[in-house]
């Protein structure tokens, strides 16, 4: 038998002192656990951000390849025909058009062609599109929020037969009198060549994309 003053042990400023080392390596450890958190919590805002600005423009690219010379009647009762292209420059509407290839996977009983809208209200650009290109009567859209957080949207339009930018759209703006079988195509049917969307974000910055409009 091991005489009691031979046996191995701590003393009490050992234990102390281990304790110590093991309290600064947990507190390291935790310190670095929650940055790695913070850190995973960023990024994956980040790659949400992303994601919502590749699928936003991803949409306009797709609505914009698929705009047609299809005039619309007037859902709010005037009784007027609305041009294919409407871009006025003066509300929160950026444009309004007609577009084709409106896929119907499930075989629903609608047509392939949609009237669509695209505003910009309260910090977002909202697209909205009817069931049909002639609504019934104060007919409601719907709407899908594409991109959030942005500060600013403008579009200009390449006029066909001059070849400048417009801020506006129809252009046909010589041909006076009411729209008739000779001027209904340069009136109500024309579309830009191609048009410009510069869209500022509050975290992004600018973003401007050019779209070839087909013909």
């Amino acid at each position: 038998m091991v005489p009691a003053s031979l046996r191995a042990g701590f003393t009490l400023i050992e234990v102390m002192v281990a304790m110590f080392i093991a309290a600064i390596m947990l507190a390291l450890g935790y310190s670095a656990i929650n940055q790695a958190a913070k850190e995973r919590d960023n990024l994956t805002i980040k790659q949400a951000r992303i994601t919502e600005i590749q699928r936003g423009m991803r949409v306009v690219a797709q609505d914009f390849a698929q705009m047609v010379a299809r005039t619309a009647r007037d859902n709010e009762g005037g009784g007027n025909i609305q041009a294919a292209v409407i871009a006025t420059n003066k509300d929160d509407t950026l444009i309004t058009f007609s577009r084709a290839g409106w896929s119907n996977p499930a075989g629903v009983q609608r047509p392939a062609e949609q009237r669509v809208r695209y505003r910009f209200i309260d910090g977002s650009l909202v697209r909205e599109h009817w069931l049909s290109v002639d609504p019934a009567l104060n007919a409601a859209p719907r709407q899908r929020v594409l991109l959030t957080k942005v500060k600013s949207v403008t579009m200009r339009f390449l006029d066909p037969v001059t070849r400048n930018w417009r801020d506006d759209w129809p252009a046909a703006a010589s041909i006076s009198g009411p729209v008739n079988p000779a001027n209904i195509d340069q009136l109500l049917r024309t579309r830009p060549i191609a048009i410009e969307l510069t869209v500022v974000l509050e975290d992004w910055g600018r973003v401007q994309r050019l779209f070839e409009i087909p013909t």
